[in-house]
């Protein structure tokens, strides 16, 4: 872990410098940071042209300025309870491994500068639970944030966003 946070937006040069500078979002009533730098804009929800056959948390596709965008919802992805569409749902447009993608997220909160000693490692869970993309988890006053290597789910083999996805 402390080689993908070396990893970040920021230098991280002395022990406890920088860990980088991280985009929070809240996914129901969870808040989690992305590396800022892999975040391209940030919009409001409109609802995607619709692709037949797509898995269920692929809501389909938008035109961004002659970009073709494939949109994912989050929170279907992470089967969360309930999925609501309010003028808060905003679209986190992201640029990973050379590719547009929008993530669609409840809320966006701010953009917060985590050092390396705020970001704890992630719990052991079973096999059965995904923790690749999961990054640590930071504590900022009484707020605990999910850590999230957003390239490395966003490529992810079950995403199928991205061709020979590893």
């Amino acid at each position: 872990m402390e080689a993908a946070i070396q990893a970040g937006s920021a230098s991280a040069g002395e022990e406890g410098g920088l860990a980088g500078e991280f985009l929070t979002f809240t996914l129901g009533s969870e808040e989690y940071a992305i590396d800022i730098l892999k975040v391209q804009e940030i919009r409001g929800y409109e609802p995607p042209t619709v692709i037949a056959s797509a898995p269920p948390f692929i809501k389909g596709v938008i035109n961004l300025r002659g970009i073709i965008v494939p949109i994912v919802d989050l929170r279907i992805k992470f089967n969360l309870a309930e999925v609501q569409y309010t003028p808060f749902t905003v679209v986190i447009i992201l640029n990973v491994a050379g590719r547009v993608v929008g993530v669609v997220v409840d809320t966006v909160s701010d953009v917060l500068s985590l050092a390396r000693e705020q970001i704890r490692p992630a719990p052991d869970f079973s096999a059965s639970f995904d923790t690749r993309y999961i990054l640590g988890l930071a504590t900022v006053a009484s707020r605990m944030l999910i850590v999230t290597d957003i390239e490395q789910l966003m490529t992810s083999r079950d995403m199928e966003l991205i061709d020979g996805a590893a």
